[in-house]
């Protein structure tokens, strides 16, 4: 039963302090300390428990929630809402932390006198314990916690996670939000509960490669009872890390989103070479207007269940946004266009294109991105760019312009050949065309 107290604590919540509580509420536009980042802070770690003197402070987002009861007694913070390069744990003495630190809310931690720890490549901040003359974070006490763990009055933000495949998963991920695409429950964990009754349980989720992440949970939480689901699709958590084995802790059961068949089911599924990035676009003039081309040199048509695109944004490695083009059918020798924005493409271009994938997916790139062709099976079919790499000054930077496939290719490529494509742009290296591009005229969605 959630504690009234936090209730009355949310509705006096940005400007007083409750009398009869043992601890102060946060105060929003409290502004305090030196901020500095979450790359410095830990810095001060030198292989023991140390505690902060100096007036210092870290900002965050909360991307954990104990709402239905998964964590306890700890609120994970990441420097970033998107795109996160350091995560850590805070550690209190506080129950229904959800009422004043929520996903996406961002804090300050006000550091002075807290103790930074760090076990299993996890670095923690809290209070302190001894144990034969050794430090160790302990939780925070309560009213400590809620005066030196400072709510920002600004609007709370989405936390995008960040999305990655479990072999690509390493420690400068942990204590940060990722989404695993393409996984399941073993085949013997399904109709199993998520937890036997208070009791902390691991489960195992399954790529369709066979790599293997433990998913942990807690046999408090309110999903406890509830089986574990069929299909295959995203699973979504915070990383921690237990010896040298990562796990990943879900929120909720939102966090599973199973709308595949199983990876054994889907194996009648097809993969052909003859697809490929045929145009990508983002016009000087019109930004709304962008949109990817993808063609289809076969004489048959392909049923595109399981195909998907992916979008790695500058020189990030993990995968920015997908766009899956189940449900889509592309017949021989056709083009299939998928727009960022269809209402703006059609009135721009005079046509609908065949999908939408919407605002900050693949098909709304800026230029400087780096683009995959996935099959149902995971295979890498085509890319456009050097995953790890920004475009920006490159041969594969189309900013402000387009990269167009030369009429000779007619395969996919898993490995990224300048020599297979034309590039416009603004900036761009040598080899490329520096001509920005204007939309309409200067594009020509659905014709190879």
């Amino acid at each position: 039963m959630r504690s009234w107290y936090f209730l009355i604590l949310i509705q006096c919540f940005s400007c007083i302090q409750l009398e009869d509580s043992d601890f102060s509420v946060p105060d929003c536009e409290r502004r305090s300390n030196t901020i500095i980042g979450f790359n410095e802070l830990k810095e001060y770690y030198k292989g023991e428990t140390i505690q902060i003197l100096e007036e210092l402070a870290i900002e965050g987002y909360v991307i954990s929630s104990d709402r239905e009861g998964n964590f306890f007694g700890e609120v994970y913070i990441q420097d970033r809402a998107t795109d996160p390069e350091h995560g850590i744990k805070l550690v209190m003495d506080l129950r229904d932390t959800y009422l004043l630190y929520d996903t996406g809310t961002k804090v300050t931690v006000l550091l002075k006198d807290l103790y930074l720890g760090k076990s299993d490549d996890e670095y923690a901040i809290g209070g302190v314990f001894s144990s034969f003359g050794n430090l160790y974070v302990n939780r925070l006490p309560a009213r400590k916690a809620t005066q030196q763990i400072v709510p920002n009055c600004d609007e709370k933000l989405e936390i995008k996670p960040h999305n990655v495949q479990i072999p690509d998963i390493n420690d400068a991920m942990i204590g940060t939000l990722l989404q695993l695409p393409d996984v399941e429950f073993l085949e013997e964990e399904l109709g199993l509960s998520f937890a036997l009754a208070q009791e902390e349980t691991k489960r195992t989720l399954k790529d369709c490669w066979g790599n293997t992440l433990t998913l942990l949970n807690s046999g408090y939480a309110d999903f406890q009872a509830e089986p574990i689901p069929d299909g295959s699709g995203t699973v979504t958590g915070v990383l921690k890390k237990d010896g040298t084995a990562y796990q990943l802790v879900i929120r909720d059961l939102k966090d599973i989103e199973f709308e595949d068949r199983r990876c054994v089911d889907r194996k009648d599924e097809f993969s052909s070479d003859q697809l490929f990035f045929s145009e990508l676009a983002d016009p000087n003039n019109n930004a709304k207007a962008r949109f990817i081309e993808l063609y289809n040199s076969d004489s048959e048509a392909l049923d595109l269940q399981g195909w998907k695109i992916r979008r790695y944004t500058n020189d990030n490695r993990g995968i920015s946004s997908e766009t899956s083009l189940s449900g889509m059918i592309i017949g021989p020798e056709t083009a299939l266009v998928i727009a960022a924005d269809a209402a703006e493409f059609k009135q721009i271009y005079g046509f609908e294109p065949d999908m939408e994938a919407g605002l900050n997916s693949p098909a709304d790139s800026n230029g400087d991105d780096n683009m995959e062709l996935i099959d149902p099976l995971g295979n890498r079919i085509d890319i456009f760019g050097f995953i790890g790499e920004d475009g920006s000054g490159t041969q594969h930077e189309f900013e402000d312009g387009r990269a167009i496939r030369k009429p000779g290719i007619n395969k996919g490529n898993s490995v990224f050949s300048f020599d297979e494509w034309t590039v416009y742009n603004d900036t761009g290296a040598e080899g490329t065309i520096k001509l920005p591009q204007n939309a309409p005229e200067d594009f020509s969605p659905g014709i190879r």
